[in-house]
């Protein structure tokens, strides 16, 4: 049997991109919405067109045209894929407020999905190391590694999960024509990326031969800062509390109607955090 045909929505955001240079890497027919309302966004277009040079083919459609989205999706095999990543939403329904709008809406989405019968696989991938692992899981404005002290979540020892985004398209991919993820949430928890907040700070206190100050936050303190935040801030410190003091990422087994993508595929060859870091020295 050939390989699925794709259709990236979204193809030239954070993760989109990867997902298209995935897909077109395990040699999938990819094609990338481009949507008419890109106007002036050079970088976009830019990208969008370096896909195409790729292999990847566009095909104009808009989320304000219900047809131009039919015509796109009739071009490709079906099998959706949600871009929800992060947490999994089926199991966040006691979320803190505001935090518990995002899962909510989600799975308001996964039960449109079911209901109407659309094969799907949805991903649960856990902490992007882009926006965790550089910072060391600060909640500050900053994505590389603070110089003279770092936060420590409570005592720092909740085992999270850290993931390179390039590897969370790989193993993305890798589920879309495989039986064995169909209609079933696949977790990116490979064992050598489950880590606690304290580990990845002592990683890169070997890698830079700098010792940082801990600063140790209580949890009733961290949520307590909520109360000045605009929105967008409570819903990640809503998000860092259920992660770094509640475990939510590492707190369950993984049962029926869900697998782990590192036993599926242990060809992929992911990448560690200490490697990770190393690109900050």
């Amino acid at each position: 049997m050939g390989k699925s045909k794709v259709l990236v929505v979204g193809g030239t955001g954070h993760m989109g991109r990867r997902i298209v240079t995935a897909s077109l890497a395990q040699g999938h027919i990819t094609y990338v919405l481009q949507r008419p309302e890109i106007g002036l966004a050079i970088d976009k277009l830019e990208m969008l067109l370096s896909f195409k040079k790729q292999g990847a083919r566009l095909i104009e459609g808009s989320f304000s045209d219900y047809g131009s989205l039919v015509e796109a999706v009739k071009k490709v095999d079906v099998r959706f894929l949600p871009s929800e990543f992060g947490m999994d939403a089926a199991r966040m329904g006691n979320a803190i407020i505001p935090g518990r709008a995002i899962f909510d809406d989600k799975m308001i989405v996964r039960k449109a999905i079911e209901e109407a019968k659309i094969p799907f696989t949805y991903i649960s991938a856990n902490c992007f190391a882009g926006y965790f692992v550089g910072n060391l899981s600060q909640l500050i404005d900053s994505l590389v590694p603070p110089k003279q002290k770092v936060f420590l979540y409570g005592d720092g020892n909740t085992k999270v999960v850290y993931m390179d985004e390039d590897d969370i398209a790989a193993y993305t991919i890798k589920t879309i024509d495989d039986p064995r993820a169909l209609n079933k949430t696949v977790f990116l928890r490979p064992p050598e990326n489950i880590l606690s907040q304290r580990q990845l700070v002592e990683i890169w206190e070997k890698l830079s031969g700098e010792k940082l100050e801990k600063v140790h936050l209580s949890g009733e303190d961290f949520l307590a800062s909520m109360k000045d935040m605009d929105f967008a801030g409570q819903v990640h410190v809503a998000h860092f509390y259920h992660i770094f003091y509640e475990g939510c990422l590492t707190n369950f087994e993984i049962g029926e109607g869900q697998e782990e993508a590192s036993e599926l595929y242990p060809e992929v060859n992911y990448t560690r955090m200490d490697d990770y870091l190393k690109r900050f020295l």
